[in-house]
């Protein structure tokens, strides 16, 4: 029971950052609308560089502008296969929050692989006389006029409020008390905590300030419905089968009796085209249960749910990007175990 109860506490507090991030990333995404997609069209090291950099955006919303673009002819097969390497989809959220030093590191590291294997398939197409891109189709990106901040219509909203808003605000504010008291989160005062504390602060404002359309639209029907409760019981889950797995089943002797069929095991799992599994890998790597190599192999293969967009546009270049995503895993997986990390 108390490992169930503590179990809960540490996934709900997971669970609270990665809804404030994913907030700040909406916001951010809805104000610079249409600006990656005019760099992304130029094509060259650029378009590259800006699909992993998106790919590496926490969440889904950069894989799936790439997918998007991909499939209207605009940026190449090898810029996707980069955007998938570099992504870690909602896990990512998850990861800043349990081991934020090891994901610095880590996204640094899957950038440099996504672009490389990027450009490198690139070159090998043309090499070979194949076509990179999908035929081009007409494409506008609408950029939604937002005004984020909407000055002289912030008290009349609130005279108006809705239970989303009041929800968020109430929820928000109370997390944000228990963190100052200690209740929640680190007791002593470090980073971590600091960190927490000014990120439940800036998402009260956005939630007390943004237009209703913004606070419906894009955080209670997009992050709360949609991410927050999968988003949580991947999180329980996967701490709670850690929990009771190390307690009876001794993974810690498992995997170093076998790390290379743990690290392929983890490439096969990154194929799922869903968020949640690549969390019980980050679990076993945050309680030091498996190396850098398994964690970096299931990172390279599992996009979170970004690929799902392009399954349903072509199963055959779903399998294609996936199929290269897994050899690129395994193999730099296993020079990398090899090495001792």
């Amino acid at each position: 029971m108390n490992v169930a109860i503590a179990t809960l506490k540490h996934a709900l507090l997971i669970t609270a950052f990665v809804f404030m991030m994913m907030l700040l990333i909406e916001y951010i995404n809805v104000l610079t609308r249409g600006v990656w997609t005019r760099s992304l069209r130029r094509g060259g090291w650029q378009a590259y560089i800006l699909a992993v950099l998106l790919g590496a955006t926490p969440g889904c919303l950069g894989a799936f502008a790439v997918v998007t673009l991909y499939e209207h002819g605009i940026v190449s097969i090898g810029a996707l296969t980069a955007t998938m390497i570099a992504t870690s989809g909602d896990e990512a959220f998850v990861m800043l929050a349990m081991i934020p030093r090891s994901f610095a590191v880590l996204t640094g590291v899957l950038i440099a692989i996504a672009i490389g294997a990027g450009v490198l398939l690139d070159w090998c197409l043309r090499h070979w006389g194949r076509e990179a891109r999908p035929p081009l189709h007409t494409y506008e990106v609408h950029a939604e006029a937002c005004d984020c901040y909407p000055r002289g219509r912030i008290v009349q909203q609130w005279r108006e409020w809705t239970l989303a808003r009041a929800s968020l605000a109430v929820t928000i504010g109370l997390f944000l008390g228990a963190l100052f008291t200690g209740d929640v989160g680190p007791v002593q005062w470090n980073w971590v905590r600091i960190s927490l504390l000014l990120t439940s602060a800036v998402s009260l404002f956005i939630v007390c300030t943004v237009p209703e359309h913004f606070l419906q639209e894009h955080l209670w029907e997009h992050v709360v419905k949609q991410h927050v409760p999968r988003i949580f019981l991947w999180t329980f889950g996967a701490l709670l089968v850690t929990a009771l797995a190390n307690q009876h089943l001794h993974l810690h002797q498992l995997v170093q009796a076998s790390p290379l069929m743990v690290l392929v095991v983890a490439g096969l799992v990154g194929i799922i085209p869903e968020s949640g599994p690549h969390l019980f890998f980050v679990t076993l790597y945050a309680q030091g249960a498996i190396p850098f190599s398994i964690l970096l192999t299931s990172s390279v293969v599992q996009d979170g749910h970004g690929m799902l967009p392009l399954l349903a546009h072509s199963r055959q270049d779903f399998v294609v990007v996936k199929t290269i995503n897994l050899i690129i895993g395994l193999a730099i997986g296993m020079a990398v175990l090899a090495a001792g990390f």
